[in-house]
């Protein structure tokens, strides 16, 4: 499908719709013995080097199989994006898990959520340490909360943050793994030089503010100094690579998740979109025989997607009888448009996006229930690389899309 956007300036172009599909599929057990299932993977809007783009597409393909192995194996939607994440949270070139993003403090604090559609249960974890994997965390929490109220009649916590969500986790036998060993080359360079570069422009600062008054120019204004921006910053959507997947089972349920390490040189304690509800995944089964199931997964400027609530815009979005239309519309209307970021010079995010109903000829069958499945992603970062597969294909598909 042709890629849809005008223009590159991120103050005034539609999102660009970069690609979409469909396929109809029988998510009951066939007559053959296929399972069957589709996943929809990111591994993040921002941007991707041309070196790494290989490394993107192979982990890609990789959290796809690891999905459709599950599914093959007669798993549920919420297990199959599961093993999608940890796959991608394992890859130390995806800014999830290991090889996240370091923060100010040279820690690495990582978001995740999970969300299935069939329940309408969420768990999420912010700004959490010393766990490899975050996604199993939130996907412990969900579960939790389906077991009902604890003792004393207290509700279990659907979102836990900081400190109190690794002791939770390590209660809840998720082994600990310390910053060290999830700290990756990579990471750890790129916050070395991001450190000199703001130790460099608080310098230049300091000078600027001491002689502001000796150095002014006939205006009586001062001369202006050069920004000194954090590595990749100049492009605007670097290091927004938050991962994710979208995943129908059998029978037709959804679910959606998200897991980041955050923006680079972020302050501790600050949570993205990925811990958000809303904001970074969405999971929602059809209520009704007219209504579709959808699954959402975000990626981008946590700040700006939590501000629209993102993922759940576009999961309302996708009611509309022309999928494409909507998605554009929703990116343009309640994202680069919206008045929640009219003061944004440039607004970055991704999505991907799955819908799925029952065919009407299927819906009178008890034997096979054909489910028609129908995907899509959009950007407005530089690049976004997404990876899909259905159970019954040989192998995934990636691809890496560029504006």
């Amino acid at each position: 499908m042709e890629n849809l956007e005008n223009s590159t300036d991120c103050k005034e172009t539609a999102s660009p719709l970069n690609n979409s599909g469909s396929l109809l599929n029988n998510t009951d057990s066939r007559p053959d013995g296929r399972a069957m299932g589709f996943v929809l993977v990111h591994a993040g809007a921002g941007y991707h080097s041309e070196s790494k783009a290989k490394e993107y597409k192979h982990v890609c393909k990789r959290a796809c199989q690891k999905a459709v192995d599950r599914l093959r194996a007669g798993g549920m939607a919420l297990e199959a994006v599961t093993a999608a994440l940890i796959e991608l949270e394992d890859s130390p070139f995806t800014n999830a898990g290991t090889g996240s993003n370091l923060n100010l403090s040279g820690e690495i604090e990582c978001d995740a959520s999970i969300m299935d559609g069939k329940s309408l249960n969420y768990g999420a974890v912010g700004a959490l340490s010393g766990i490899k994997n975050p996604v199993l965390v939130a996907r412990r929490l969900l579960s939790e909360t389906q077991k009902g109220k604890l003792s004393a009649g207290r509700i279990p916590p659907c979102f836990l943050v900081g400190k109190g969500a690794e002791q939770w986790a390590i209660s809840h036998g998720i082994p600990a793994c310390p910053t060290e060993k999830m700290t990756t080359k990579f990471s750890l360079s790129g916050y070395k030089r991001n450190k000199r570069k703001m130790e460099l422009a608080e310098q230049v600062e300091m000078k600027r503010k001491r002689q502001s008054c000796e150095h002014e120019n006939d205006f009586g204004c001062l001369e202006p100094v050069g920004d000194i921006m954090v590595e990749g910053e100049e492009n605007n959507s670097a290091c927004l690579d938050t991962v994710g997947a979208v995943v129908v089972d059998r029978e037709g349920n959804v679910a959606a998740a998200v897991s980041s390490g955050g923006l680079a040189m972020k302050h501790p304690g600050r949570v993205g979109q990925a811990a958000h509800y809303g904001c970074g995944c969405w999971a929602e089964n059809a209520r009704d025989i007219s209504l579709y199931s959808t699954a959402v997964s975000t990626s981008g400027s946590g700040e700006h997607l939590i501000r629209t609530m993102l993922a759940r815009e576009c999961s309302t979005a996708m009611q509309a009888e022309n999928t494409h239309q909507a998605l554009l519309e929703a990116m343009q209307n309640k994202f680069i448009s919206s008045p929640f970021l009219a003061g944004e010079d440039c607004v970055l995010g991704g999505v991907i996006v799955l819908r799925c109903c029952t065919c009407g000829e299927a819906q009178r069958s008890e034997d096979i229930q054909a489910v028609l499945v129908e995907f899509l992603w959009s950007h407005t970062t530089e690049s976004m690389c997404v990876g899909y597969m259905s159970a019954q294909d040989s192998k995934a598909r990636v691809s890496s899309s560029y504006i």
